[in-house]
């Protein structure tokens, strides 16, 4: 797998200088395409909901739009990753495209709920390759140091999409049609599947892998189990029902089985070893919890803006800002502070507690309350997710050998999406169950209108306003009390995982481990990344930081000079390029002209670069020093792998470790990008 991360032929980029061709910026601008598909897919549909059920009937099975989609795509995502290991990638990727624009097509037509749910489920089959396939295609397409920056795009992208989506899916709904709400994947998919048709060029990759089938298949299937439980017992069939019973005993004999598959598997899909760690195993629980939590009130709460407070499909997107907003904050914010200060056990302990709280206050809400109200309830429970989410992440990383880095981090994050599917099933039935009830007992000894019966307005909300002015606002109690008892029903569950949560063990941090992408920590589907490129994507983010001034001052203490950061780095470009001219350098480069200029007086008075013409070439002393930078900086890379980087260190990571290390100097095609300094020597 490791050969396969990294020999990679450069598609139109010269290699030693970093240069990135038209050709390949185009291509991940396709890429940037597909990931948009799948991440707007995830978020678009919540605000079209309400309409959805209400036009084809079946308020009982709204859960199932969302849990279909999260379900396929879940369990087809490690399959997408190796596949296109042993196939090649942009074959998988164009196949991922073509199945999700078929599945956007037949959800547009669909015709009543069934065939709705069932092209949801096709849907997310090309929905996982999507989002797997095009952030591993970047990386065949880029060197290491650029990694960083290109995917810090697509993290762009699909934060982005989680405050645009429920805008546009309102957008669409109101305007257009709910239908548009697929029907827009499809231009936008043609012109992603065309240019990678004609311009993506990547190599065929060789790597076999011993594909873990069964294991996929019998951990979707308990998932699909515990899922059909959840969301039929109690309200289509009784919880001692044959039916009932029956999927319950067939997900523990699955579950017995998926066990007994993966001690054998040679590659299995999760590996049970990863549970002897209680790190690892802590932090799947409550991201369980955390899927759970986040996806089952991202479907209800637009159901309760649009029916119960009555404001359009569009303005229902806006009212779910806050919450959004919250979430990205809060993410982003504890990500950072961990990478900075190395201490993380604060946040999921707070994440959880102040999550529960925000569940809490979701309960207090009803017909009569105010945007103002809402809006800041909605905060503090995305608060609350984003305090924990990159978290999670981020310690299992830290937690678990090398060689398991890969595997534990998409097993995490698998167990997120397994908590988000079960979430919104639970969440659906609670809130049919206690819907019907509490309309029952609304309209008791009343007289309804001619045609309006209680079953069809659980059916259909749209017939509350034709009510009588009387009989409207019990029905709309109705509606939002029996949303908000959902949010009462899983404050237990966030408590429980704010206890887990205290017996976190806070390891202290290696040096790569840096706040994970927003793609694994916001996206519905597990991650499905390689050890190596989990490291890779690590060491690149660090890499981009490589020209701030304090780097270059340790790397120059680290070999025992007494040079300015700017020399260092001058001598280190000389080395990689033979000769450098000090004004071109300032030209092609962000580091200011003076200080260009100062660093080689200095290299110059000292002998260790000599003038030929008007370039810069080392004398002998000179390539002893940068030898030894060169060798400094190496070693400063390989200790920010903690102990990973052991006497049996891999020779991927050596590789890895050897490329950054020439590229990090920076590239002779250097530009300033949008007037904002690259590097800061000064």
């Amino acid at each position: 797998m490791a050969g396969d991360a990294h020999a990679t032929t450069e598609q139109g980029r010269d290699a030693r200088d970093g240069h990135v061709s038209g050709n390949v910026l185009v291509s991940i601008g396709a890429l940037l395409l597909g990931m948009l598909l799948a991440a707007l897919d995830q978020t678009i549909v919540s605000t079209a909901l309400p309409t959805i059920v209400s036009e084809l009937g079946g308020m009982d099975h709204l859960s199932w739009v969302v849990t279909a989609y999260l379900l396929a795509s879940t369990a087809a995502t490690p399959l997408w990753g190796k596949l296109g290991d042993q196939y090649g990638r942009k074959r998988l990727f164009q196949i991922a495209i073509v199945i999700f624009l078929v599945g956007s097509g037949l959800c547009g037509a669909a015709q009543d709920m069934t065939q709705l749910i069932a092209f949801r489920a096709l849907q997310g089959l090309g929905g996982g390759g999507l989002m797997v396939l095009s952030m591993a295609i970047v990386g065949d397409l880029v060197s290491p140091r650029e990694r960083g920056r290109y995917q810090g795009l697509f993290g762009a992208v699909f934060g982005a999409t989680s405050v645009l989506g429920p805008l546009l899916g309102g957008l669409f709904t109101e305007h257009l049609s709910w239908r548009w709400v697929f029907y827009i994947n499809l231009p936008i998919g043609v012109v992603a599947l065309a240019v990678i048709a004609t311009v993506l060029r990547i190599p065929r990759k060789s790597t076999r892998h011993v594909i873990d089938y069964l294991g996929t298949f019998l951990i979707a299937s308990v998932a699909t189990c515990l899922v059909l439980v959840a969301s039929l017992g109690g309200t289509t069939w009784g919880w001692g029902s044959p039916q009932i019973v029956g999927l319950a005993v067939l997900g523990v004999v699955l579950a017995v089985a998926f066990v007994a598959a993966e001690r054998r598997a040679a590659e299995p899909v999760l590996p049970l070893k990863l549970f002897r760690i209680r790190t690892f195993t802590l932090s799947a629980l409550i991201s369980f919890i955390v899927g759970f939590a986040m996806f089952g009130a991202m479907t209800y709460l637009p159901t309760f803006l649009q029916v119960v407070q009555g404001v359009s499909p569009t303005m229902s997107g806006v009212h779910m800002l806050p919450m959004v907003l919250g979430l990205l904050l809060s993410s982003t914010l504890s990500g950072q502070i961990v990478s900075r200060t190395g201490r993380w056990k604060v946040f999921p302990v707070a994440g959880t507690g102040i999550t529960a709280l925000g569940l809490l206050l979701l309960h207090q809400l009803d017909e009569n309350s105010s945007t103002g109200v809402m809006s800041g309830f909605f905060f503090v429970f995305g608060l609350g997710l984003g305090l924990v989410m990159q978290v999670l992440v981020l310690i299992v990383q830290n937690a678990v050998s090398y060689e398991d880095l890969g595997v534990a981090t998409s097993g995490a994050t698998f167990f997120r999406s397994i908590g988000a599917s079960f979430g919104v099933a639970i969440f659906g039935t609670v809130f049919a169950s206690r819907l019907g009830d509490k309309l029952t007992d609304a309209f008791a000894g009343t007289q309804l209108p001619p045609g309006v019966s209680v079953g069809g307005l659980e059916a259909d909300p749209r017939g509350i306003p034709a009510l009588p002015a009387d009989l409207r606002p019990p029905a709309l109690h109705a509606y939002a009390s029996s949303i908000t008892d959902v949010f009462l029903y899983a404050v237990p569950v966030a408590l429980v995982g704010f206890v887990l949560a205290w017996f976190l063990k806070e390891d202290r941090l290696r040096g790569s481990v840096t706040a994970p992408d927003v793609t694994e920590t916001l996206a519905s589907n597990p991650v499905e990344r390689s050890s190596y490129d989990e490291v890779c994507r690590a060491l690149s983010v660090l890499g981009t930081r490589e020209g701030r001034r304090e780097i270059y001052q340790e790397i120059t203490a680290k070999a025992g000079y007494d040079l300015l950061p700017a020399a260092s780095w001058l001598l280190l470009r000389i080395r990689k390029y033979g000769s450098q001219e000090p004004g071109v350098l300032a030209e092609r480069t962000t580091v200011p002209l003076t200080v260009v200029i100062e660093a080689s007086r200095q290299v110059e008075e000292r002998r260790l670069a000599l003038r030929s013409g008007l370039d810069l070439v080392l004398s002998a002393e000179g390539h002893e020093v940068a030898e030894r930078l060169a060798q400094a900086r190496e070693e400063s890379l390989g200790e920010l792998l903690g102990d990973w980087w052991g006497p049996d260190r891999p020779t991927d990571l050596i590789q890895l470790v050897k490329e950054l290390n020439g590229e990090l100097c920076g590239s002779e095609a250097e530009r300033p990008h949008n007037g904002r300094p690259v590097n800061r020597l000064n």
